[in-house]
């Protein structure tokens, strides 16, 4: 039998290993960013359609996501987070290393689809977290995960910035290197997080294609809105991600090594947000008056580079613009995944994040595509307008949304330990 304090001490480590791997694996994902339009306009005979190829590559690679997400969410409630985390790294290795490797576009899509199918490294790392947290703290501490991410995101697009002076292709292979160190570190010292006994006894197949797993969370009215509320919230946040930096070229003249620096700018803010700012709020105002407060900062960021895009094509705006952006999106999603993690039992943790993610990665099916037809065919400004409307909508439906605030309900608590691995 385990004793109190070695189970403590396991679950200090599981923490501490989950926050190394986070790390990693964002600071791997946006190596990527200040790059990625000028490794792909190597390849567009013609460079006005490179908003429209970006977003086709993005689209495929969430399509994929989308796909499987539910899929591998469910595997890790039935086997464990841990052989998913690693199947996963070692996927995103394998797709970067084709997309550095490149030579022609079907290679660059190639590589998308290879790491798309094997996205589940985020869900079950939500999970993960769920299992190792004690309810009332897991919106606190998707903050905390959250400004972990923060400090990938501004280590990842930095790097790449720095390292595209020297060849534009060298940061995505230093992705791939990354991908491929979460997957050893993962093997060798994440413990496991789900006990046997709290996993579900056997596998659905058929309740686990996206529209199944769709199906079964918007029946549940504790989900219902949130669930509305993350697609209005990750369409036009999907639009900045996959379109800032074709636009920081356009209107502004930016090279990769200034759109990094920017993106590392934006870790900054997450960091701050989500790891000290939202500890704040969370016991003032609640989770709700947190989320709808995320919405609106967001709204104003999409307001701003809008006028980037149209009216004022300033650098200055641009930042204030992507920063304010950055700081409501931090503060939002954290909290919606504390409070979907918090609406679903023990052994759904894989499900609801399997559920979240494909959900997501469903919106970025469509976002990056939309947001380059927009860009592209309609006007500059037309994505950041558009989002700026679905932000007030899903204020409106967050406000609404049928939800519990735990942490107004716990104002004080008393430890901030994890729960132990498997307990």
């Amino acid at each position: 039998m385990t004793s109190p304090s070695s189970s403590l001490e396991q679950g200090r480590r599981a923490w501490i290993m989950l926050v190394v791997i986070t790390t990693l694996t964002t600071a791997g994902m946006t190596v990527v960013l200040p790059v990625l339009p000028f490794v792909v306009l190597r390849y567009v005979s013609n460079p006005s359609d490179l908003a429209v190829w970006v977003g086709i590559l993005e689209t495929v690679n969430a399509l994929c996501a989308f796909l499987v997400a539910p899929f591998l969410g469910r595997i890790s409630d039935r086997f464990g987070r841990r052989p998913v985390i690693i199947v996963a790294g070692f996927g995103a290795a394998l797709g970067f290393l084709l997309f550095g490797i490149g030579g022609a576009l079907w290679v660059l899509l190639l590589g998308r689809i290879v790491q798309g199918v094997t996205a589940g490294n985020l869900p079950a790392l939500f999970a993960y977290l769920a299992d190792i947290t004690p309810p009332d703290k897991r919106a606190r501490r998707f903050g905390v995960l959250g400004a972990t991410a923060g400090v990938g995101t501004m280590i990842g697009p930095a790097l790449g910035g720095s390292l595209a002076a020297i060849d534009v292709d060298l940061p995505v292979f230093v992705t791939a290197g990354l991908a491929f160190t979460v997957a050893i570190v993962s093997i060798f010292l994440l413990p496991e997080s789900l006990a046997p006994d709290k996993r579900i006894a056997r596998l659905d197949l058929g309740a686990v294609h996206p529209f199944a797993v769709f199906r079964g969370v918007f029946r549940r009215p504790e989900l219902r809105g949130l669930m509305v509320g993350l697609v209005l919230v990750g369409l036009p946040f999907g639009f900045f991600v996959n379109n800032f930096s074709v636009l920081a070229l356009d209107a502004i003249d930016w090279d990769p090594t200034a759109i990094g620096l920017l993106t590392a700018c934006v870790g900054v803010v997450d960091i701050a947000i989500q790891g000290v700012l939202l500890g704040f709020l969370l016991p003032r105002i609640g989770e709700r008056g947190v989320v709808v407060s995320g919405i609106v900062t967001q709204a104003v960021g999409l307001v701003a580079l809008a006028g980037v895009a149209s009216l004022l094509a300033q650098p200055w705006l641009f930042v204030v613009g992507a920063l304010t952006l950055a700081a409501g999106q931090g503060a939002a999603q954290a909290t919606m995944d504390g409070l979907l993690s918090n609406a679903v039992g023990d052994d759904e943790q894989g499900w609801i994040a399997g559920a979240t993610q494909s959900l997501s990665a469903a919106v970025g099916t469509v976002a990056p595509l939309a947001a380059g037809l927009l860009y592209a065919h309609v006007a500059h400004a037309a994505p950041y307008v558009l989002g700026a409307v679905l932000m007030a909508a899903a204020a409106v439906v967050i406000a609404r949304a049928r939800f519990t605030s735990p942490s107004l309900r716990v104002k004080t608590s008393d430890a901030e330990d994890p729960v132990p691995v498997g307990e």
